[in-house]
């Protein structure tokens, strides 16, 4: 039973710290599965803070005077499993790619919103030990979205070109066919005198 905001914080530190460990187990499989040498490399970079992160929950947890353990984190189990349904999918590698940065960046807005609240928590109990080392974390989680979202408008800057230049043989001068079409479908107006 939790009775007191410290025991609140606690818990929030415990699903996290849950939350972390399963994503060092996912992150690999996610940058195998990605095509894009960019994409492969932040999230390679971003397990690296990810290890790093973990360490500095068992420093909050130190500091909490707990033990450093987990509690099952459902919310991430099912953002990973989401995941590897992208990963198992059938489809080109640059949506592929488009696919596993929307889930990555579902992960990263997931730990955002914890390590915020975890954060606002300790703020309350004065505790700015702990602040600072859950905003450290904070600041990489949203850095490692940003950096999606940059990936994300190259790919799809690449695709909106390709596309183009697909539109560009295949349709070449469909958009005059339809402005003459609809020069001679419109209907005539009559112009009304004295006006």
């Amino acid at each position: 039973m939790i009775e007191t905001l410290e025991q609140l914080l606690q818990d929030e530190i415990r699903d996290i710290y849950d939350a972390e460990k399963q994503l060092v187990k996912a992150l690999p499989k996610m940058a195998k599965a990605a095509s894009s040498t960019e994409l492969s490399d932040a999230l390679k970079e971003h397990l690296e803070q990810t290890q790093g992160q973990v360490q500095r929950l068992e420093q909050v947890f130190e500091a909490l005077g707990a033990k450093a353990k987990g509690k099952p984190c459902a919310g991430m189990k099912g953002l990973i499993e989401e995941g590897q349904e992208v990963i198992g999918g059938d489809s080109s590698d640059e949506l592929k790619d488009l696919a596993i940065i929307g889930a990555a960046q579902r992960v990263e807005h997931y730990e955002i919103a914890a390590y915020g609240t975890a954060r606002t928590f300790a703020e309350q109990l004065g505790k700015q030990d702990i602040v600072d080392l859950l905003q450290e974390t904070l600041d990489e989680e949203k850095e490692a979205d940003e950096k999606l979202t940059d990936i994300s408008q190259t790919l799809l800057e690449g695709i909106s070109g390709s596309q183009e230049s697909d539109e560009e043989t295949t349709g070449a001068g469909m958009g005059r066919t339809s402005a003459t079409t609809r020069q001679t479908v419109a209907p005539k107006t009559k112009r009304s005198s004295g006006m």
